[in-house]
C-alpha cells in the first residue's frame, strides 16, 4: 500500500492511499478460479484500483466480459490473440477479435507479437497475426500492448512497418537491453515494468535508472513473474506495491512519486 501524509493549513496529518494501475493482469485465468473475488478485494485495498485485462484468445472472451461485469469500476478490458495461441486456427481467431472490436469498446488492442521461446513453427503467422492486429488498433485509435519473447528484432522488423504518430502502446514485460528499450521508447512505446525488475538476473535494474519515467507503466502480468520475495509463486495484483517499490528505490524517488508518474503514464496510454 503506498501511503502519503499530507498536511493542511491547520497542520493536521492526512494519510492518503495512492491508487495506481496494474496494466497488465490475467485475473480471467484458472489460477485464480479458487479465490478470484479475495485477490481483486485485497489489491483494491492495497491501493490497485483499476485492473487492464489483455486477452489471450477467444476461449476466454466470456470470462473477461463477467469479470468486467462484476467490477465495472475497476476491470477495463483489451482485445486481442496472444502469439503463443496463434495456431492452425489463427485466421478464425482474428476474426474473432475484429468483430469484438466492432461491437463493444476496448482499451487497447493486446496482448500482440511474437514470441519465439516455445515454438518456432507459426513464426509466419505470428509475424501476420501481429501485423494484423496493429492494423486493427490503429483503425480503433487504440494502443497496442506488445508480448515480446526471444524475438526483439522480429517484433521490431513489425513495427517498422507501422511507425509513425498512430502508433503507441506498452512493451509488455519489458526484459530486453538498453538498447532495446531506447528503440521501443522511439517506437512511441512505454515499458511495462513488473516483477522482473526485483530478479536478480533480471537485469533491467541495472539501467532502468537511465530511462525517464514518463516512459514506463507498471504491472504484474500475474499470475505470472511474482516479484521478491514471492518469486517462484503465484503472482497478484496486489504485489504491485513491490514493483512500485524497487522502481522508486532505483530512481531514487518516494513509493508516492513514482505511484503518481506511472499511473498518469498509464492513464495517458490507455485514456481510461
Amino acid at each position: 500500500m503506498i501511503q502519503i501524509l499530507v498536511k493542511v493549513k491547520n497542520e493536521i496529518l492526512i494519510l492518503l492511499i495512492m491508487k495506481m494501475i496494474d496494466t497488465h493482469t490475467h485475473l480471467y485465468l484458472e489460477a485464480f478460479d479458487a479465490d478470484r473475488n479475495e485477490v481483486i478485494k485485497k489489491a483494491i485495498k492495497e491501493g490497485i484500483h483499476r485492473f487492464y485485462l489483455p486477452a489471450i484468445d477467444s476461449s476466454y472472451t466470456n470470462k473477461m466480459y463477467e469479470l468486467e461485469k462484476r467490477y465495472p469500476e475497476h476491470i477495463r478490458l483489451m482485445a486481442g490473440l496472444h502469439p503463443t495461441h496463434v495456431k492452425e486456427n489463427y485466421l478464425e481467431e482474428l476474426n474473432h477479435v475484429s468483430e469484438n472490436l466492432s461491437k463493444r469498446d476496448f482499451i487497447a488492442v493486446g496482448e500482440i507479437g511474437i514470441d519465439l521461446y516455445w515454438d518456432k513453427t507459426f513464426l509466419k503467422q505470428q509475424q501476420e497475426s501481429f501485423n494484423y492486429q496493429i492494423v486493427l488498433a490503429k483503425k480503433y485509435d487504440l494502443p497496442i500492448v506488445i508480448h515480446c519473447r526471444n524475438a526483439f528484432d522480429e517484433v521490431f522488423d513489425v513495427l517498422e512497418d507501422h511507425k509513425g504518430s498512430d502508433l503507441n502502446g506498452v512493451f509488455h514485460c519489458f526484459t530486453g537491453t538498453y538498447e532495446h528499450a531506447k528503440r521501443a521508447i522511439d517506437f512511441n512505446l512505454k515499458l511495462g515494468i513488473g516483477g522482473v525488475v526485483t530478479f536478480k538476473n533480471g537485469k533491467i535494474d541495472q539501467f532502468l535508472n537511465k530511462i525517464p519515467l514518463e516512459n514506463i507503466v507498471l504491472e504484474t502480468d500475474s499470475p505470472f513473474l511474482a516479484p521478491v520475495p514471492h518469486r517462484g509463486k503465484r503472482n497478484e495484483s496486489g504485489y504491485l506495491t513491490l514493483v512500485n517499490q524497487k522502481v522508486s528505490e532505483i530512481h531514487c524517488m518516494t513509493q508516492g512519486q513514482i505511484a503518481k508518474i506511472t499511473t498518469e503514464n498509464a492513464i495517458s496510454v490507455f485514456k481510461n
